[in-house]
């Protein structure tokens, strides 16, 4: 499938690094307007990188914790675009390692802040500017947390099943609207956010990514342009009678 989002303007939240990055590069290389919003500075390269490569592309800073910045955030793109046709939420932490009795009550604030109430905050705000247009499609990032146990990961896993709960719950309520909300759920990604895991444990990391790859029936950890590539397709028209549906993008990683 050759993706062609050509006049279409697409929300890519936690768009600085890891699967957010290659989303929103991945829209740009598809033609579409694309809207980075992140809490670093480091989306101002993504947005340039897009532009550079002939495409169009805005970077926003925004924490999705903070409604006031998320709303104020997405209704100045959708002002600057005059439109938003789709969005992928994928701003997300992983969260501090260990069993639920040794989880700060700040990290599991934290944890649940970004992922949870990120999520949230953003899909009130997209779906504000897709209910006039009756039509949308929203994106977002779950995790194989959602159907597995992580060890040492109580925060984590919460906030991933949430997310699930959340997209099949907006999904059912919006769809006589005209917007149709997915969700992607990654195995192991080859991302910053993995790399953060890993260092948490005490063995050398080629130890650890030989484990990670041995876990899966593909034998190896993703990439992030595989989950963008995911993304792209519940987005697009290919995927018109999709909606409420959790594409496990996990190399079979939740059925070993």
């Amino acid at each position: 499938m050759t993706a062609d989002f050509a006049g279409q303007v697409v929300l890519v939240t936690g768009a600085a690094s890891g699967i957010g990055r290659a989303t929103a590069l991945a829209f740009g290389e598809a033609g579409a307007s694309v809207v980075a919003l992140d809490r670093s500075d480091a989306v101002q390269a993504v947005a340039a990188a897009i532009v550079e490569s002939g495409g169009a592309a805005t970077a926003v800073r925004a924490d999705v914790t903070r409604g006031g910045e998320v709303a104020h955030a997405i209704a100045t793109a959708v002002e600057h675009h005059g439109r938003l046709d789709c969005a992928v939420n994928c701003a997300g932490v992983l969260g501090a390692r260990g069993r639920l009795g040794d989880c700060s009550d700040e990290d599991w604030d934290d944890t649940l802040a970004i992922n949870v109430r990120g999520v949230f905050l953003c899909m009130k705000s997209e779906l504000r500017f897709m209910l006039p247009q009756r039509r949308g499609a929203i994106v977002n990032v779950a995790s194989m947390a959602a159907f597995i146990v992580l060890p040492e990961r109580p925060a984590y896993i919460a906030s991933k099943h949430a997310v699930v709960g959340m997209t099949v719950s907006a999904a059912h309520d919006y769809a006589a609207d005209g917007i149709r909300i997915n969700a992607v759920a990654p195995g192991c990604i080859d991302t910053p956010l993995t790399d953060g895991g890993i260092a948490q444990q005490a063995q050398p990391r080629d130890q650890i990514v030989a484990r990670i790859a041995a876990q899966h029936p593909l034998g190896r950890m993703g990439t992030p342009d595989e989950v963008a590539r995911a993304a792209l397709w519940l987005c697009s028209a290919d995927a018109s009678f999709v909606t409420a549906h959790v594409l496990r993008v996990d190399g079979g990683r939740t059925i070993r």
